[in-house]
C-alpha cells in the first residue's frame, strides 16, 4: 500500500487541542502518519513571526505531550529536524525522520552536513525530498533512504511537475493545490505521499496555501486507495 504522510507541519499553531485534531482528521481520513518539524532560533531567523513559528516546531519541552496525543488518537507521528541537536530528543519517539529540500542540497554537493550524517546514524528509516534525480549519488543504495521527488515552491502549478521524473524516486512530495498531482503520482507508481494539511483553510497558518482541509485530505485519500486496487 502508498504510505500516505499528513505533513501537519507549522499549521498547529502551537495548539495542543488542534494538533489532537488534526491527528484524528488524518488518521479518520486513512493516512499512514503525521509529521512535524523541528527548528531553533537560529533557523527561523529574523522572521516577523518568529515567536508564532517557534510555538509551532518539536522541541524537547513539547515531545512528550506530542507522543501522548499521538498514542491517544492511534497514528504514527514524525518529524522533519533542521538542526543536529534535534535528533537527541526526537530519537527516542520516532521509527522514521524527514530531510527537507533544503537540507537534500548538501547531498547532490556530496557533502552530506552534520544533520544528515546524525540522522543516517540512528539507522532508521529516512525520507528526503529531493528535486534532482538522486540515483547518482552514493547514498541512492542506502536500504534505510527512501527519496521524494519535490518541487519546492509553494504552491507549484501542475505545469511546474516533471512527473516524469518520478521513475528515479520511491513517491512524491505535494505542493500543488489539485488533488490531481498526489493521485498521478500514485498512477505512476509512487509508493510514498507527503501532503501538507490545515484544520481550517480560512485561517491563517503558514502552510494553507499548500495544504488539504480534511475534507480534501480524506477525498484524495479514497483516490489513491481505489486506485492501488486497480494498479494490482
Amino acid at each position: 500500500m502508498v504510505f500516505i504522510t499528513a505533513e501537519i507541519g507549522v499549521n498547529w499553531n502551537g495548539d495542543f487541542h488542534l494538533i489532537e485534531k488534526m491527528m484524528n482528521d488524518a488518521k479518520n481520513a486513512g493516512c499512514d502518519a503525521v509529521k512535524l518539524q523541528a527548528f531553533d532560533d537560529k533557523i527561523v531567523g529574523d522572521n516577523p513571526d518568529k515567536d508564532r513559528l517557534l510555538e509551532t516546531s518539536v522541541s524537547a519541552e513539547n515531545v512528550n505531550e506530542i507522543q501522548l496525543i499521538s498514542k491517544k488518537v492511534g497514528i504514527e507521528w514524525y518529524c522533519t529536524p533542521m538542526y543536529a541537536d534535534a535528533i537527541s530528543f526526537l530519537d527516542e519517539y520516532v521509527k522514521r525522520y524527514k530531510i527537507r529540500f533544503a537540507d537534500s542540497l548538501d547531498l547532490h554537493k556530496n557533502q552530506p552536513s552534520t544533520l544528515i550524517s546524525k540522522v543516517l546514524e540512528t539507522n532508521k528509516e529516512i525520507i528526503i525530498s529531493s528535486q534532482e534525480n538522486p540515483k547518482n549519488l552514493q547514498l541512492y543504495n542506502n536500504k534505510n533512504i527512501k527519496w521524494l521527488y519535490v518541487v519546492p515552491k509553494y504552491p507549484c502549478t501542475l505545469d511546474e511537475i516533471d512527473f516524469s521524473s518520478l521513475k528515479n524516486f520511491h513517491g512524491y512530495s505535494n505542493h500543488c493545490r489539485d488533488i490531481i498531482a498526489p493521485l498521478t503520482a500514485v498512477i505512476l507508481g509512487a509508493e510514498m505521499i507527503e501532503i501538507h494539511v490545515t484544520s481550517d483553510k480560512e485561517k491563517s497558518f503558514f502552510d494553507n496555501p499548500v495544504s488539504f482541509d480534511p475534507s480534501e485530505t480524506e477525498h484524495l485519500v479514497q483516490l489513491i486507495r481505489k486506485t492501488e486496487k486497480i494498479n494490482r
